[in-house]
């Protein structure tokens, strides 16, 4: 039977045809092309980013049940709180025998330089993520902790909008509750434990090659948070500064979203690029609250689910009322015994992995099975490793509806459920991010399987509230701050685009001459070839590949700073660097390449129009201007050095001004042909035509001061 909150989502569903739904699906894909959201597959070759793999029917669950989930997860947050406060204070879930202590001190994720810290908030944890399946019996069990630096809240948010335009008639009648109102809260949370009042938040990132990055960069922009590397920030005299173009600032709040063991090199991993040293130090003084508290990782070990029933009832009082996967740790010799005679009913690995179940390690056995080992061989492979290993209940999910081939199937899923520490206490965000298998295989749920996600509704019984990011606090101080990273690859980004457009324009030209003569040796043409070739230009490719190195470099210098980029100019410039690409292997020398080139041009203009008018007048805006103006009055210096020079063939005065995009201006003011002293004089010495050398040295001028 159909649970009764599915049923007016189901029958809407039907109403639909084929086509009307088809053409719903692809609205939403086409928003999250656009957006730029992507995962990151990771297999022998190495990485490559894939479409995001949404799937288009939302997982409903009712209110009623939601507050069930929300009062076991805030109990469990709690007790992970106090778990995690007690392996880095007194100790005594070891000590009183609560707890082993081989799981604590041979731990990877236990950090002996955070042992005695006290944070500056008085908490370890305030953002945390669990991982929740449902049974065929319709019980929800915790199959997950994640405290080290819990993923998935922002392509949650993305999952919404984009599921929203699918579904826009039916979300707006449905009572779904809203999400916006967790982020206000928790970003107001971060805003009280601020040091100064109007300091900084930052966003402490691996950077662009994490595959979490457009999380991290979609959540600084949301939220008003600054987007930090390690070498953003420097320590002094135990405080952390950031490294801006005004000089070093203070920041006292840093969202991690990086393992803790890379937090700083000085005192955990030697070998580590992405932190920064002295961090712990800075902690240890009490000037920086970082969420979560380095070591907190050491929650997610998975022997830790076989003891944390009993620990609730050492430290809360009271049974969890949300229970986890049924975990047996083997250095035990009745829970050894016990995961022998159930081998087949179980998932085997190492007991302190911290990947889901669902995620399996390499050397993780399920239902006994591998294909190499006999069964006798398991049998002795669990009593010879003993304490390295834990014996989980082979997980067996609920199933949700997915839209696969014109029909609705049933997929087994997990849902990822955030929870915030707010000044009111935990606060659950009424949704989530759910996965969705690719088979039947509750194994086939991660996204490096194959598998997809889809949002989560939870659907009220009354009209909700709309809520919006609208708060008390304002934000200019900490968003005016610009790090000196951002402010490089902002100079980089507009010197890179200027040097693409200026390519494409000389391309153009040297192609529309060749269609004209049909002659590469015509005078003009092979002296623009030599010219171009000088320039590292090879003309015998009619997309060149220096144009695509220079549009690769650009875009790589827009993705370090996509939290400073609006979604067009996101897409604006991946577009662009697309059809470069593509017409690398399909346009033909002459006047094909340079109607090509002439496409080219018309976005890389819109792209600058994009950045250049739409963004803010602040310090970044002027770094990216900057850049322009360098690139473009030095490349008309070197064009005018070539063209206008008395042994440059007839035409050449022509060439530099279509080039210098100043035909008609130059029809206007001079109504005569072109000449060496009206180029001069256009390109050169004009203060108000934009492609001048000394219109671009006056905005240089200006910038500086």
């Amino acid at each position: 039977a159909i649970r009764p909150v599915w049923q007016y989502f189901i029958d809407h569903l039907h109403s639909l045809s084929h086509d009307n739904l088809a053409a719903r699906f692809a609205r939403g894909d086409q928003y999250l092309r656009d957006a730029g959201v992507f995962h990151r597959i990771y297999d022998q070759a190495g990485s490559t980013e894939r479409d995001w793999p949404l799937s288009h029917v939302p997982l409903l669950i009712d209110g009623q049940e939601w507050r069930q989930i929300t009062a076991g997860l805030v109990q469990r947050a709690e007790l992970l709180e106090r778990v995690v406060a007690d392996l880095y204070g007194p100790a005594r879930l070891v000590s009183e025998g609560h707890l082993p202590a081989s799981l604590v001190a041979g731990n990877p994720e236990w950090l002996r330089p955070v042992v005695g810290l006290e944070p500056a908030s008085e908490h370890f944890l305030h953002f945390l993520a669990f991982e929740i399946g449902r049974g065929p019996d319709g019980d929800w069990w915790v199959l997950g902790d994640r405290a080290q630096a819990p993923s998935g809240i922002a392509f949650a948010l993305e999952n919404r909008v984009a599921t929203a335009r699918v579904f826009a008639d039916i979300f707006a009648e449905a009572n779904v509750h809203r999400l916006a109102g967790f982020f206000r809260t928790f970003r107001d949370a971060l805003q009280a434990l601020r040091r100064e009042p109007d300091g900084p938040i930052g966003i402490l990132t691996p950077g662009p090659l994490s595959d979490t990055y457009f999380e991290h960069a979609y959540i600084a922009r949301y939220l008003g948070f600054m987007l930090l590397e390690g070498e953003d920030l420097t320590v002094e005299h135990g405080h952390v500064m950031v490294r801006t173009v005004e000089g070093l600032k203070p920041i006292s709040v840093l969202w991690r979203r990086i393992d803790s063991s890379y937090v700083d090199p000085l005192e955990l991993d030697e070998r580590s690029h992405l932190g920064t040293p002295g961090m712990i130090d800075a902690l240890r003084h009490g000037t920086l609250t970082m969420v979560n508290m380095p070591g907190s990782g050491i929650v997610e070990t998975r022997a830790l689910l076989a003891f944390l029933p009993r620990i609730c009832e050492a430290l809360l009082g009271e049974p969890l009322a949300l229970p986890n996967i049924a975990t047996w740790w083997c250095g035990g010799e009745r829970e050894r015994a016990h995961v022998r005679a159930h081998v087949d009913e179980m998932m085997i690995g190492p007991a302190l992995s911290t990947r889901l179940p669902f995620d399996v390690d390499e050397f993780t056995l399920i239902g006994g099975r591998n294909g190499e080992r006999p069964s006798t061989a398991i049998q002795q492979w669990i009593e010879h490793e003993e304490g390295s290993l834990v014996g989980q209940e082979a997980v067996t999910l609920s199933t949700t509806p997915a839209w696969i081939d014109g029909r609705l199937v049933p997929r087994p899923m997990s849902l990822r459920v955030f929870l915030a520490r707010t000044t009111n206490g935990w606060e659950v965000m009424p949704g989530g991010f759910a996965r969705i298998g690719r088979t039947d295989d509750a194994t086939a749920i991660a996204m490096q399987r194959g598998g997809s996600v889809a949002d989560v509704w939870v659907i009220g019984e009354a009209p909700v509230k709309v809520e919006s990011m609208v708060g008390s606090v304002p934000m200019h101080v900490a968003t005016a701050l610009l790090p000196s990273r951002a402010a490089e690859n902002l100079y980089w980004l507009g010197r890179y685009s200027e040097r693409a457009e200026g390519i494409m324009r000389l391309v153009r030209a040297w192609h529309a001459r060749l269609a004209e003569n049909d002659d590469p040796e015509a005078p003009l043409v092979a002296w623009l070839s030599t010219y171009l070739a000088a320039l590292g230009i090879d003309v015998a490719a009619p997309v060149p590949d220096a144009l695509r190195e220079s549009l690769a470099v650009a875009l790589g210098c827009a993705s370090r700073i996509r939290d400073r980029f609006s979604v067009d100019g996101w897409a604006a410039i991946n577009d662009l660097a697309r059809s470069a690409d593509r017409f690398a292997g399909t346009v033909e020398p002459g006047s094909d390449a340079a109607h090509a080139m002439g496409v080219l041009l018309r976005k890389v203009s819109g792209f600058s129009g994009l950045i250049h008018e739409n963004m803010y007048r602040v310090a970044g805006w002027r770094f990216l201007a900057l850049g322009r103006s360098i690139e473009r009055g030095s490349s008309m210096a070197g064009l005018l050095a070539n063209l206008a020079d008395a042994d440059a063939p007839e035409g050449a005065m022509d060439v530099a001004i279509e080039v210098g995009d100043s035909v008609m201006t130059h029809r206007r003011r001079f109504a005569l042909e072109t000449q060496r002293e009206t180029v001069v004089d256009l390109l050169a010495l004009d203060p108000l035509n934009p492609r001048a050398i000394l219109c671009n040295l006056n905005e240089i001028r200006d910038h500086a001061a």
